[in-house]
């Protein structure tokens, strides 16, 4: 199963005032749209500690095991569900995890942070 998309703070007690509201910002059109879509693809969606983007809000990344991960950010919260959702599907279906930017929802084609090679097979 695919970890995707993974927002870049955790909701915990430890985060106050406006830095809260910016996660419940991020996360809130997406949560719904996942329980109310019929989804082909499993994925999961997993708050995260931190994903060393401070200055890009809405921060996502795609994971799985034996693929690239890919992590985007600089998202708009309110438009980014949908696009999220499709990439998923794309790289889900994509052997090694990589979605070629003319291949992307519009919207992902640009911010791009990462594309970090998978861990060697043992």
């Amino acid at each position: 199963m695919s970890a995707l998309p993974v927002p870049f703070q955790r909701l915990s007690e430890s985060i106050r005032g406006s830095e809260a509201a910016l996660i419940a910002r991020c996360l809130s059109p997406v949560m719904p749209w996942q329980s109310q879509q019929p989804h082909p693809v499993p994925c999961k969606i997993e708050p995260v500690g931190c994903l060393s983007a401070c200055n890009r809000a809405c921060t996502i990344a795609l994971s799985a095991s034996q693929k690239n991960t890919l992590m985007f950010g600089d998202l708009p919260p309110l438009e980014s569900a949908s696009a999220i959702f499709q990439l998923a599907a794309q790289y889900h279906s994509s052997p090694d995890g990589i979605v070629p930017r003319q291949q992307r929802p519009d919207l992902l084609q640009k911010g791009i942070l990462a594309r970090i090679p998978p861990l060697p097979s043992r």
